[in-house]
């Protein structure tokens, strides 16, 4: 980890969330950290999905994307983008209450490869609904004149 205490690290990863406007406009939190993993959860809303009456792809994709960034966090560090990832859709997500697992598969010193189940829980029934894999970067301390602060 990145010389933290896990408290520390928590609080970061829930302050870089909350800094991420799409993030709080989506409604997206934290549900654990650990180690080598963590979730995030985003409740269904009508808001949210396409016209089926399905959860739009894009909200499943930013979700998997998001955990993976901070899956990547763990060993990098909190200055990482994603460099790519792959998503493969398994069935639609209707109601309930979207989690996405991500976990560090492995990682170098400066990218780091993850993967993330995202599934749909409706009372007591959870369903997977998608699986993703990415690669994070880790971003170097200079900062670009006028652009974004970077970090998961």
């Amino acid at each position: 980890m990145w010389g933290k205490a896990m408290t520390d690290i928590v609080d970061h990863a829930r302050g870089a969330l909350r800094a991420q406007p799409f993030s709080v406009l989506l409604g997206t939190e934290l549900m654990h950290i650990g180690e080598n993993e963590v979730s995030l959860c985003l409740p269904v809303r009508d808001e949210l999905r396409q016209q089926h009456g399905f959860v739009h792809g894009g909200v499943i994709s930013y979700l998997a994307d998001n955990a993976l960034t901070f899956a990547g966090a763990l060993a990098l560090g909190p200055r990482v983008i994603t460099g790519e990832y792959k998503i493969n859709y398994l069935r639609p997500a209707v109601n309930g209450t979207l989690v996405a697992r991500a976990k560090l598969v492995h990682a170098g010193r400066q990218q780091a490869t993850c993967q993330c189940h995202v599934f749909v829980i409706d009372g007591d029934h959870e369903r997977l609904v998608a699986i993703a894999q990415g690669t994070i970067n880790r971003v170097g301390d200079g900062k670009v004149a006028g652009g974004p602060e970077e970090g998961a």
